[in-house]
């Protein structure tokens, strides 16, 4: 995070805020602009199960969120995320895969995520606004590990059905889903 910063304070050599590196110009996007400064932010407000991992430090815009619940169904398990940010951000949301296999009603097993605050637009107007930040969507996806939510519109049908029909049932496949993909 501080190498990008320390770029952002450079002197720049043109008026246009570019940056002159190995002879290569570059210019420093707005998303990268804002990512310096929502990255701290989340950072300092991470829920106490979740932790951030960025592979290379100069790319905020790609990083990999790690929830380990401890309450609720998936309690117990490590759940993966990848983050990626559109350059179009903040005017688009996050794009953002669970990369560990789960038995959920807002999560499929090709690990796309269903949740209201990722979608472009939103039915119930609580879709992605420009005045969202990272840490909201940090809690976002951590709130459906702790809140058995509203199923009226899940991605995976088959895990809400199962819900619906046999909590107890539920429960054990999910558990078995912890055991043989989400071990710590």
């Amino acid at each position: 995070m501080i190498t990008l910063s320390k770029k952002l304070k450079q002197p720049s050599e043109s008026p246009r805020n570019k940056i002159v590196q190995d002879d290569v110009t570059k210019r420093i996007s707005i998303r990268d602009k804002l990512l310096v400064k929502e990255v701290q932010e989340m950072e300092e407000n991470l829920p106490k199960t979740c932790t951030v991992h960025f592979d290379d430090p100069n790319k905020l815009h790609i990083f990999t969120l790690t929830i380990v619940p401890d309450e609720g169904f998936w309690k117990s398990g490590k759940f993966k995320f990848t983050l990626d940010i559109p350059e179009e951000y903040n005017i688009v949301p996050p794009q953002v895969v669970c990369n560990t296999r789960i038995w959920h009603p807002n999560i499929n097993e090709d690990g796309e995520v269903c949740l209201s605050l990722l979608r472009q637009s939103s039915y119930d107007s609580l879709g992605w606004a420009p005045t969202r930040r990272l840490k909201d969507v940090v809690w976002g996806l951590n709130s459906l590990f702790s809140d058995l939510l509203n199923f009226d519109d899940p991605l995976n049908v088959d895990a809400a059905d199962h819900y619906s029909r046999n909590k107890e049932s539920f429960k054990a496949k999910v558990r078995d889903y912890i055991q043989m993909y989400a071990s710590r």
